[in-house]
């Protein structure tokens, strides 16, 4: 087998892993909200789903990052995807009543569980990302694992919603279970030769060096901020199971298919963008891509009727498609091979951690100024952090990505 057939092959395999991963994690994501909401009808409930998986996500992805470039890319993403699996199950045997004493207090530590495993996937897949593929690949292949990535959301939330209705939380939870299993024994069945260990640096001097390189690279922490804050802000994913309960007066098979209607825009950029790369204005179209995901999320918090809402959905998936392939081509290109992992955490904290810091701002808004407003003001701040960004991050204001090669 020539080298260029080794790489695609590879490459199928780590897409495998991919999309398996993240079918399990949206499952479990989108039965763990509909679960808290049915014990406890609360939106702060909701927002508080995001806490308890943001702080051992925080305290651990640095770590993790380092733990990827100085031993292993490809068997630490095998170990969080087996915790993962043994987390799903732990949700089911509490779905089941098979686990006595309060429910809410095992499933929120599930969900911290769920932040330690992931703070190690996101560094296990950019670095294998780099080992396997390229440069002058990474701009389609990030447009292909985008796809792939949110074929994965747009799969994830339907079934999960869908199997919550039919055959109840329990299955859904056994489902995910079983995808945590394939998705470890796709990874572990990946067979690259892994460049030897990095030279034995203290952790903290490695970790440190990680974070100077990001904080003075203007387009890498521009891009990063960028999609921190407009994520921390105009996420609206949180607040859905409330929009489908009290908005709209829908079951959970409705919430799915809301939770995957922006995965359906995203992945409709994502193969637009496998066959027509961006290479020019590549930082005007991150900030355009960007604010427009801020104007959807005002017309969605502004909709009363559920279809019409889904196309603002799908609208800011479209948006939104456009800055994640912009993001990660940007951040491959511009990250040194030998601190991948280290600068995968950081944008993890960014971007990952912004997810769950945003749900929790949203249960807070929500319970402030009521749920459309917080929707709405969240759309606004959004708009407010791209024109910050633009006028703060020249650099990422005028990038053009061939400068990056």
């Amino acid at each position: 087998m020539n080298s260029a057939a080794r790489s695609e092959n590879a490459f199928r395999k780590l897409l495998t892993f991919r999309i398996l991963i993240v079918l399990a994690y949206q499952i479990m994501g989108i039965v763990v909200g509909w679960h808290i909401y049915e014990l406890t009808h609360d939106t702060l409930a909701l927002g508080l789903i995001g806490l308890a998986e943001v702080i051992p996500y925080f305290c651990c992805a640095l770590f993790a990052g380092y733990a990827v470039d100085h031993y292993s890319r490809r068997m630490f993403g095998v170990v969080a995807s087996l915790l993962l699996f043994l987390n799903a199950l732990t949700l089911a045997a509490v779905s089941a009543g098979w686990i006595s004493g309060n429910p809410t207090f095992w499933i929120y530590g599930s969900i911290a569980i769920n932040g330690l495993a992931r703070a190690f996937i996101g560094p296990s897949y950019s670095a294998m990302f780099a080992l396997i593929l390229p440069r002058d690949q990474y701009a389609r292949a990030s447009g292909i694992g985008s796809s792939v990535f949110q074929l994965g959301l747009i799969a994830g939330p339907a079934l999960g919603g869908i199997m919550v209705g039919w055959a109840g939380k329990t299955t859904a939870y056994g489902v995910a279970a079983l995808l945590c299993i394939a998705a470890a024994a796709a990874l572990f069945s990946l067979r690259v030769k892994e460049p030897p260990s990095a030279a034995s640096t203290p952790i903290f001097t490695s970790i440190a060096g990680g974070i100077q390189f990001v904080f003075s690279n203007q387009v890498v922490l521009g891009a990063q901020s960028l999609d921190m804050f407009a994520v921390l802000f105009g996420g609206a994913v949180a607040m859905l199971p409330a929009f489908i309960h009290d908005v709209y007066h829908y079951g959970p098979e409705g919430l799915g298919l809301l939770r995957a209607a922006p995965a359906i825009g995203a992945i409709i950029t994502g193969l637009f963008l496998t066959r027509h790369p961006i290479n020019r204005h590549a930082g005007r179209w991150l900030l355009g891509a960007v604010a427009g995901f801020g104007l959807c999320i005002i017309s969605f918090a502004l909709s009363s009727n559920i279809w019409i809402a889904g196309i603002m959905l799908m609208l800011s998936g479209i948006c939104d498609g456009v800055s994640v392939v912009m993001r990660t081509t940007i951040m491959q290109l511009a990250t040194p091979d030998e601190m991948r992992g280290r600068v995968s955490a950081i944008n993890g904290i960014f971007i990952g951690s912004s997810n769950e810091l945003g749900a929790f701002e949203s249960g807070i808004a929500s319970r402030l100024f009521g749920l459309i407003p917080s929707v709405i003001f969240g759309g606004v701040m959004t708009l407010g952090v791209v024109a910050t960004t633009a006028k703060l991050a020249p650099k990422l204001r005028r990038l053009e990505l061939h400068q990056l090669y």
